[in-house]
């Protein structure tokens, strides 16, 4: 069997994807091995513990530089790592004092910011995504200031999350630093992602490094994936809420030999009754099943530099959204009741391989790569969209040094091939997209106060042309726990336009491309620069840590497409940006430990989001210009046989939203130029009972607060009002949940 995987991985070597880790030993002063050493990135919740031989791996990201490892009755040493690389690590006895009594006073957060990445990057380690109900990864970031969480329309269920004031396909989604949630799976690809399978989400402010692509804008976000080698055996998580949601998620475990270690995670769910709590006979949410299997494989020999990854994946989503007597064997397409189903396929294959040189272990090569096909059939009322995508990606990255550590550079080739067949009714708008870069990136970090990233691209696109992509990154740290950042750079995008705007076919709106002869749908290709400056202060307050964070970004559009909902309520115009468009976002948070396991973090956020429309200059539409952010967390000490209580509470508070045009509408069929400010409560009760099981209750918008007119036009769906995409509170309102987890350690 050893040898079939061997052989597959040699010929699949073309598919796969550099991952890196950092493997090693801990032993004592007689170089006898210390088993169970804490072994973990500073500033992060990325960790592990030596095996009973000394060993450990743990994964390996640029932005993580130092590596912690302790001992009890040994001094802790810090490690400056640059590049994946094997450690023999001798710990040194802490001779100066006695220990009788061990007290754990101080947890790592589950929300960290380093004060020495050079990016402005925030990293949610997983005791964060359990802190509410995170079915998926796009529903996960409830928790987070920096990301705003809103739904996309009153019929899907779907949420969809913006950064710096912009909307998702600003920002590169990638998994394992692959871009993952793009084209066609734009409007729903981060719910195809069970949250209990991710390790860790770090988001990066403004634009990305240049290793990753030319697409990034506002920024980027990037889940690590549980990897077999340090997962547990089994893991199994069951939730269940009041809007008859189900879910089911399992991960099995097995470690083959001393270099092969594979996981299998299994996910199911499933919404089984019809609600409709506003009573305008349109379902709250959608009925709907999803079955999410994925199988890894992790082969690990550190000693001779070699690690790789092998990905296997099958999704099957579908949805019904529709008017609560819709049946969709009796009422497809027939003009009797108003109904929409979208079934989604997914198979992905991806894979990486990585080599760190024995000799040179500030050196290394590696190759990311993956397969992915996604097959969207869908249809709205009486308007089909289908969408197909066959995507190749390959990435081939070389990591090495100039003359010492403190100068680092990384350099490449990046492939990606996109075919999609997209069908808007009879409307045949199937294309190919590829292209060939190059790039570059210079880091020099001189470790205490002053680190600079300078990265640029080449890249050659079909429907694109060439282009150059500038990034710069720079980190000081003026005095003792203050960081400064900037950032700047430049993004460049094909917009699908149909893709990244599926809510509007839950509507009866014209679809109008302004065609100005470009090679995208007749538009041109979307330009953008983001500039930000980013301020960290860490300071005792009343003998308790305390942290102040100030950030302000731009972004600045040329060619941007504009989708106008201002020009008509039975239209949605798509053209190229004629003058300005602009997105200012200014945060500032502050984080405050009351007590011991007693945090709670605060934001206030201000958004000035304005573009030039054919009738004038206006806000963004469904975005608050002031937001409000405040959550609390409480843990009690750990108790005997690993018993504790968690307790969380988030409140969101939203400012009033510009609303997209509908004063030709009837009156009746009218919303007004802006909502209403309303304010949310989410929280959630965490009962440990033992090192391996724990049981969890929550609720979100336990205020009970609903859009009052949330579906325009719904007891004429197919009139010429009908619109489903004004939505800019939750529809359902109240809904409480209940779940447990349990493990095999």
């Amino acid at each position: 069997m050893h040898k079939i995987i061997m052989i597959f991985l040699l010929l699949s070597a073309p598919f796969l994807q550099a991952q890196e880790t950092i493997s090693g030993k801990v032993v004592d002063e007689n170089s006898q091995p210390l088993p169970g050493a804490s072994v973990y990135w500073q500033d992060t919740t990325i960790s592990t513990t030596s095996a009973p031989d000394g060993t450990f791996t743990i994964p390996y990201s640029s932005e993580n530089m130092y590596l912690v490892i302790s001992y009890i009755g040994y001094t802790a040493d810090t490690i400056h790592v640059h590049t994946p690389q094997y450690i023999s690590h001798k710990m040194t006895p802490d001779n100066g004092s006695q220990l009788n009594e061990v007290v754990v006073d101080k947890t790592r957060k589950s929300l960290q910011r380093s004060h020495t990445k050079t990016a402005n990057v925030s990293t949610m380690g997983s005791k964060e995504l359990l802190k509410a109900a995170c079915c998926n990864i796009a529903e996960s970031f409830e928790t987070n200031p920096s990301i705003d969480v809103n739904f996309s329309d009153a019929l899907t269920g779907t949420k969809q999350i913006k950064m710096l004031g912009l909307t998702s396909p600003y920002l590169l989604i990638a998994e394992e630093n692959i871009p993952a949630v793009r084209g066609a799976s734009q409007a729903y690809g981060l719910s195809f992602v069970p949250g209990t399978w991710v390790e860790s989400i770090q988001i990066t402010k403004g634009a990305g490094p240049v290793v990753n692509g030319y697409e990034s804008i506002s920024g980027q976000i990037n889940y690590e994936m549980l990897k077999p080698a340090n997962d547990i055996p089994f893991f199994l998580n069951a939730y269940g809420d009041t809007g008859s949601r189900f879910e089911l998620n399992t991960h099995f475990n097995k470690k083959v030999s001393d270099k092969w270690s594979t996981s299998l995670f299994l996910h199911g769910n499933t919404r089984v009754s019809k609600n409709d709590m506003n009573h305008d006979h349109f379902l709250d949410n959608p009925l709907g099943k999803q079955i999410n299997v994925l199988n890894r494989w992790q082969y690990t020999n550190a000693e001779k530099g070699w690690v790789s990854f092998l990905n296997f994946r099958y999704m099957r989503d579908e949805k019904q959204a529709s008017q609560v007597d819709f049946d969709p064997d009796t009422d497809r397409y027939s003009g009797h009741h108003w109904g929409s189903e979208i079934n989604t396929d997914k198979v992905d294959v991806s894979g990486k391989l990585g080599y760190v040189f024995p000799d040179m272990p500030y050196q290394s090569i590696g190759l990311q790569t993956s397969f992915n096909y996604h097959n969207q059939e869908s249809y709205f009322g009486l308007r089909t969209y289908d969408i197909d995508q066959k995507s190749f990606y390959s990435n081939l990255i070389f990591n090495s040094i100039i003359t010492n550590t403190l100068n680092k550079f990384a350099t490449g080739l990046n492939v990606t091939y996109d075919k999609y067949g997209e069908f808007v009714n009879t409307t045949d708008y199937s294309r190919i997209d590829n292209s060939v870069g190059v790039f570059g990136e210079y880091t020099y970090d001189n470790v205490n106060n002053f680190s600079l990233v300078l990265g640029g691209r080449f890249d050659v696109h079909n429907r694109l042309g060439a282009f150059f992509t500038p990034r710069l990154h720079l980190r000081y740290n003026p005095w003792k726990d203050a960081t400064f950042r900037l950032s700047a750079g430049r993004g460049k995008r094909a917009a699908n336009i149909f893709a990244e705007n599926q809510s509007l076919f839950g509507s009866s709106r014209a679809f109008n491309i302004l065609n100005s002869g470009g090679k995208l749908y007749g538009l041109d290709p979307e330009i953008a620069w983001n500039y930000g400056v980013s301020f960290i202060q860490k300071f005792p307050l009343f003998g308790k840590t305390t942290e102040f964070v100030l950030d302000f970004y731009r972004t600045d559009f040329q060619n941007q497409v504009v989708t106008d909902l201002y020009a008509s309520p039975q239209q949605a115009l798509f053209y190229n940006l004629s003058g300005k468009s602009y997105a200012n976002s200014l945060q500032a948070e502050l984080n405050y430990e009351i007590t011991m396991h007693f945090n709670i973090r605060t934001a206030y956020k201000y958004y000035d989001i304005k573009t030039d429309y054919t009738t004038g200059s206006f806000e963004r539409p469904l975005q608050a210009k002031h937001r409000f952010f405040a959550n609390v967390g409480y843990e009690t000490h750990i108790a005997e046989k690993g018993k504790q209580w968690k307790f969380d509470v988030t409140y969101n508070w939203m400012g009033k939203q510009r609303l997209p045009y509908t004063g030709s509408n009837p009156v009746e069929e009218q919303m007004g130029d802006y909502s209403p400010s309303f304010s949310l409560v989410n929280a959630q009760i965490t009962r440990t009972f033992s090192s391996v099981f724990e049981m969890y209750i929550g609720g979100e918008n336990m205020g009970n607060y609903r859009q009052k007119k949330a579906i325009l036009g719904a007891n004429d769906p197919f009139g010429p009002y009908f619109d489903s995409s004004i939505v800019y509170a939750p529809v359902f309102g109240q809904m409480y949940y209940a779940g447990l987890r349990f493990k095999i350690k």
